[in-house]
């Protein structure tokens, strides 16, 4: 678990220095934004759909490391998946960081995503995590209110 940790903290520190996919698109057809009251953290999702694939993803955001490398880190890996294996994603992902701290990942299904494994021994960083996940969920589905961690 310790080289997990290792890997968690690195790929924190490096997606929040350097986002991926950070910045408006201005050709989005589906958005949903993001709050997360107790940290602070805000994110704007923007997301080009066609033909139920997810040709293109942004991220406009705000807040902790850990809110922020997660909407780097998922905008990379949604980015040409169709809305359901996003969908299959989001719950695999929302399911490792919500189970007992000594639960192993699915490493294969969540590929670097598994290194927020960790964020499992800090409960009240949950939310930051899984913040932009819940956004991208709002998005996909088109549901029209801001969503919020509280």
């Amino acid at each position: 678990m310790s080289g997990l940790g290792e890997l968690y903290q690195q790929l924190i520190i490096d997606h929040n220095r350097h986002p991926r996919n950070a910045g408006a698109l201005e050709d989005a057809n589906r958005f949903a934004s993001g709050d997360n009251p107790l940290c602070g953290d805000k994110i704007k999702l923007y997301l080009r759909v066609a033909n139920d694939v997810i040709e293109e993803v942004r991220f406009e955001g705000s807040g902790c490391a850990i809110s922020q490398a997660s909407a780097s880190l998922m905008t990379t890996a949604v980015r040409g998946k169709s809305s359901a294996d996003a969908m299959r994603l989001f719950k695999a992902f929302h399911g490792m960081v919500t189970s007992p701290p000594d639960a192993a990942p699915n490493a294969p299904a969540l590929g670097k995503l598994a290194a927020f494994a960790g964020v499992r021994t800090f409960p009240a960083r949950v939310k930051c995590a899984n913040l932009a996940w819940h956004t991208l969920r709002a998005a996909l589905q088109g549901e029209p209110q801001a969503v919020s961690t509280e």
